[in-house]
């Protein structure tokens, strides 16, 4: 794994989701977290919204960004929990395509190594919707560093060796 410095960074544009219950813009760190993670790497912030768990909403939300060309990839966070307001994956579900099974798997190794078995609680989840990677990522600020620092920052690199999320963008809608 690494970066091949011969290819040309290419900024991918990615819109925030934060789903809450109580949390607004002054109080979603995570959602502040993300944002500047995606931006210290020269990606752009297509746009953020903040919603409650309500997963009508949340599809609604996601709808839009799946189809605005100036949206490439949408990360949520919050909502992916076990209780009965945690309705992120169903929202995912709803909208996706192809699901990806490896990206949770992953985040819940990585997140084990922070949080032991607490991480069997994440229901983190990926898919690609209409052309769009959709991430879902559990609502603290630890979980989006773990996300982000070990798996969205190198497969949203187009750098990044052997392969990675980006290089494929062209090909996702392809029948």
């Amino acid at each position: 794994m690494s970066l091949d410095l011969t290819r040309t960074f290419v900024p991918v544009r990615i819109a925030v989701l934060t789903v809450s219950d109580t949390r607004g813009l002054t109080e979603d760190r995570s959602g502040d977290a993300l944002v500047a993670r995606l931006s210290e790497a020269g990606h752009v912030l297509a746009e953020r919204a903040i919603l409650r768990d309500d997963v009508d909403s949340i599809v609604t939300q996601l709808d839009r960004w799946i189809d605005d060309a100036g949206v490439d990839c949408v990360i949520t966070t919050g909502g992916t929990g076990v209780t009965g307001r945690d309705v992120t994956p169903e929202a995912i579900e709803r909208v996706a395509d192809k699901m990806i099974p490896g990206f949770g798997e992953l985040f819940r190794w990585l997140s084990y190594q922070t949080i032991g078995t607490s991480t069997v609680q994440s229901r983190a989840c990926a898919c690609v919707a209409r052309g769009t990677y959709v991430f879902a990522l559990p609502g603290s600020t630890g979980a989006v560093k773990d996300a982000w620092d070990g798996i969205l920052a190198s497969q949203l690199d187009i750098r990044h060796r052997p392969c990675n999320f980006v290089e494929l963008m062209p090909r996702l809608t392809e029948r």
